[in-house]
């Protein structure tokens, strides 16, 4: 599941480059701890980014239930 945004003001930082802005998609990725974590990519190009601060730890990885809602979570942090 991935959403395209314009970057909110300010931009979105990342672990590895600090701020981006401007057109990005973003993706919910789960680690297979059960943690979920947003990362972001400029529209288009092939490098992606962790979101700084934002992961969810899910405490059992199997409920695929909830496992989403940490996703929709995450994306509903930058998409309206």
């Amino acid at each position: 599941m991935t959403k395209d945004v314009v970057a909110p003001p300010g931009g979105v930082m990342t672990d590895e480059v600090g701020t981006i802005t401007g057109e990005l998609t973003l993706e919910p990725k789960v680690g297979k701890d059960g943690t979920v974590t947003l990362r972001a990519q400029y529209k288009g190009a092939e490098e992606w980014y962790t979101v700084t601060g934002a992961q969810i730890e899910v405490p059992d990885p199997g409920n695929g239930a909830a496992v989403d809602r940490a996703a929709q979570d995450l994306l509903a942090r930058f998409v309206p």
